[in-house]
């Protein structure tokens, strides 16, 4: 599979269609007629991770890896939207990469990702961290294992400076999120003043949050297809992990019915880009930067999926909500997901101050009974498996 996705395609790049249609990229939105190479430098910055070969032996003396090929493309997704995150924390949202990019914050993110047993986010510091998910070295992620080991080893790193939230049951609890990124946990939860404003404290741990979902048994139920379309949009979006049957991608963006994607199923070689200061420094930073995406029908990818979201401030996450409320749930008929400000016995109605942060009013409250909704919603990995 590693030949499937080659940087020296032809001159004619596919990669965007010459649509009137707007295109999404992690909730910017383009004009393709207009902004074409706009988007191709937008998607060639995104920092790019792939299978590598020749790096040191991942697990023990008899079943050592020196290569991640054929069951390390799902790590390698999450190894991507963990970079983002700190793209978007560290040089914003609006930074773009060059070939004579030598910025020391860059360099610094591109560093954690190497493979190197002492490199924070390295594929050895993952393999190995899924063990304690019960996934051996040399085993598949699905979508919410890699969230769970990206959660545990964001903690271990104290530069990088974000918390990782894993939504789980296909519910987001407001205040769950409130709690875990709120440095003053004394006043952690919302809190409303007479006048009906928040009281809150300023302090804020940065977000990156992960909702794995399942929607759909062997393909996505028709139903999510506009859901999914529209969380691209989101000024928040980090784009969704995911892939097609037997092969895990990372989808940053959609045009008209169709997701455009990252695609780790390139095999190359392994090694530093350092300080960036000599020839083979430079050609080695090219590696981590793909010249095109890819893209295909939305309908064609794995039901399995989780939507990121990464939220620098409170205020981003207050809006995020607000904005999950109107376009994600309020507005479909059956939503990806559901919003509660906690997790209430029997599912009851949001009765607590996180309504303001959910922009929520008596009259368009739609959180649902789960044992009423007609899904197939399975947070486990057991029948998602990346072959890669």
């Amino acid at each position: 599979m590693d030949t499937l996705f080659m940087q020296n395609v032809t001159e004619e790049f596919e990669d965007i269609p010459s649509t009137q249609e707007p295109v999404w990229i992690l909730g910017k939105k383009y004009n393709a007629m207009t902004e074409l190479e706009i988007i191709r430098r937008e998607i060639q910055s995104k920092l790019w991770f792939t299978y590598r070969k020749g790096f040191i032996p991942i697990g023990g003396n008899s079943a050592a890896f020196t290569s991640d090929k054929g069951w390390g493309c799902m790590l390698r997704c999450g190894q991507m939207v963990l970079a983002q995150a700190l793209v978007c924390l560290h040089l914003g949202r609006d930074w773009q990469w060059t070939p004579e990019t030598r910025d020391s914050t860059y360099l610094q993110i591109l560093s954690r990702f190497e493979d190197r047993r002492t490199a924070p986010f390295s594929i050895h510091q993952i393999a190995l961290m899924g063990a304690t998910e019960g996934k051996e070295v040399g085993q598949w992620f699905g979508p919410n294992t890699i969230a769970q080991v990206l959660k545990k080893l964001v903690a271990y790193d104290e530069w990088s400076s974000i918390t990782i939230h894993v939504a789980l049951d296909n519910t987001l609890i407001v205040n769950d999120v409130l709690r875990q990124c709120r440095i003053d946990e004394a006043t952690a939860v919302v809190e409303e003043n007479g006048d009906g404003a928040l009281n809150a404290p300023s302090q804020w741990k940065p977000l990156l949050l992960l909702i794995p979902l399942r929607l759909g048994l062997s393909e996505i139920n028709p139903v999510y297809i506009n859901g999914l379309k529209t969380s691209f949009k989101i000024p928040q979006s980090l784009g969704v992990i995911g892939g097609k049957p037997n092969l895990a991608l990372y989808f940053i963006g959609c045009v008209d019915d169709q997701v455009i994607f990252l695609d780790p199923h390139t095999t190359q070689k392994s090694g530093c880009v350092n300080q960036k200061v000599d020839e083979n420094d430079v050609e080695m930073d090219f590696t981590y930067h793909c010249k095109t995406a890819s893209r295909i029908p939305i309908t064609g990818i794995d039901p399995s999926v989780a939507l990121c979201f990464f939220c620098a401030t409170e205020k981003e996450f207050k809006s995020l909500c607000r904005s999950m409320q109107s376009e994600l749930i309020a507005s479909e008929k059956q939503p990806l997901f559901e919003l509660c400000a906690e997790r209430p016995a029997h599912w009851s109605p949001v009765e607590d101050v996180a309504t303001e942060a959910l922009g929520i009013t008596p009259s368009n409250r739609t959180i649902v009974d789960f044992e009423q909704l007609d899904r197939q919603y399975d947070t486990s990995d057991e029948e998602f498996e990346l072959l890669g």
